[in-house]
């Protein structure tokens, strides 16, 4: 009878241990669009080694870019706050567009830098995609372990 109880209070104690580490996972401030694009500019000025014309190009494009997602993550987060699920036809769409919108992204950029440029730029970016791909899918598990928990 010892055993199982503790055994019990062993099992609700890493439960709520592992419960508290997730929560506390989220808690750090998001930077502003205008901090993210100062960022991300200044690290493609050293990857790729800008001059100062290509700088203040790429910078207008990134700063659209972070607007577009920001705009794209309030809509998300209130369609996920509703329960809303989009349709197929709708999934379609915004893929869709979303893809017609990397294809001009990348031809602007293809516009703006050197050939050696846009090649280092669209490796380092394979990268980042591959990367952030590993993060989502991980973003996606926990999501639906915890609405399994519910």
């Amino acid at each position: 009878m010892k055993k199982l109880i503790l055994a019990f209070a062993l099992v609700i104690g890493l439960t709520t241990f592992a419960q508290e580490k997730r929560q506390g996972k989220g808690e750090r401030e998001k930077l502003t669009p205008e901090q993210q694009v100062e960022l991300q500019v200044k690290k493609m000025k050293l990857d790729l080694d800008l001059t100062d014309k290509q700088t203040a190009e790429i910078q207008k494009i990134v700063s659209k870019q972070v607007e577009k997602r920001e705009a794209k993550r309030a809509e998300m987060e209130a369609k996920r706050a509703s329960g809303e699920k989009p349709s197929k036809d709708e999934f379609f769409k915004k893929r869709n567009a979303m893809l017609d919108e990397q294809i001009a992204h990348k031809a602007e950029m293809k516009k703006i830098l050197t050939s050696e440029q846009y090649t280092k730029w669209e490796s380092k970016h394979s990268e980042q995609k591959k990367e952030f791909r590993k993060k989502a899918k991980g973003a996606r598990k926990e999501r639906k372990m915890e609405d399994n928990a519910k």
